[in-house]
């Protein structure tokens, strides 16, 4: 199964029985914008997944936990997806949100489901219509499973020596420079700045794989390293996780509660540009 599906093949499935295609628009500072921006237009047929009402906990480390296995498996059942369905995540900033459903069915071991490349943006470029109505789909049943490839604040501190923790975060946000959210700046000690923004070229695609890769090589991670995934809230990291595996590389662990969690804390904290 691909981690990615582009706009021509989403148009030739679209039809196809089992597919289930989710809006996660979402954006930080105006969190109701992404089902406002789904009501005006969506990809025909797809439904919407709140990022802090479908897929976070309303409490937890940091400010996006995961829902529990239970809640998260009503929740796809609530939009039609069972296990056999094949489910397609976009959104219009390069998947930085869409991942994150990608890692949670992935997590749960439900692998037929793919990020639309270039999101919603590739999708009207190639000449896809939009739709303003909104289903509600005949529920399904999705047995829920445990997660799976997570990291706590402990994993993270008490971490081996050879483990990589990677920082999806803006490198301004990663130096300390500026924090719009989270109630400290800076970033955990050790931690490589790798921001989820260099995973995708000007139109918002990702990167080819060897050039995905290449990235990684360069902060000396290869199939052998542990490496764990973090960002603000365990949102963009997913995207990290996703490249990593676009990347043929081992798939990180993700510190769910990644940033959000660990400057809560008396835990210490690094500033500027270096681990």
């Amino acid at each position: 199964m691909g981690h990615l599906i582009s706009a021509a093949e989403l148009t030739e499935r679209l039809r196809e029985p089992g597919v289930r295609v989710v809006d996660c628009r979402w954006y930080l500072m105006e969190p109701a914008g992404g089902r406002s921006a789904f009501e005006a237009g969506h990809i025909p047929g797809a439904v919407y997944a709140d990022l802090e009402g479908d897929l976070s906990a309303r409490s937890g480390a940091g400010r996006h936990p995961l829902p529990t296995p239970d809640a998260f498996a009503a929740t796809m059942g609530s939009m039609g997806i069972d296990r056999s369905a094949f489910v397609v995540a976009y959104d219009d900033r390069g998947g930085a949100i869409a991942a994150r459903l990608w890692w949670m069915l992935t997590s749960q071991g439900h692998e037929a489901v793919t990020v639309l490349d270039g999101g919603i943006q590739a999708w009207t470029d190639a000449g896809g219509d939009l739709s303003t109505v909104v289903l509600d789909p005949a529920p399904a049943s999705f047995d829920a499973r445990p997660w799976t490839g997570t990291a706590a604040i402990g994993d993270v501190a008490d971490r081996a020596a050879a483990a990589v923790v990677l920082d999806a975060r803006d490198a301004d946000r990663y130096a300390g420079d500026v924090e719009p959210v989270d109630p400290k700046a800076g970033h955990i000690p050790g931690a490589m700045s790798q921001p989820m923004t260099g995973n995708l070229d000007a139109d918002l695609r990702f990167r080819p794989p060897h050039v995905l890769a290449g990235k990684f090589d360069g902060l000396g991670i290869d199939e052998r390293t542990h490496v764990i995934a973090h960002c603000g809230s365990g949102v963009t990291a997913c995207h990290t996780i996703l490249a990593a595996e676009i990347a043929g590389l081992p798939r990180p662990d993700l510190y769910v509660g990644s940033w959000s969690d660990w400057s809560s804390t008396d835990r210490p904290i690094a500033t500027g540009s270096h681990p």
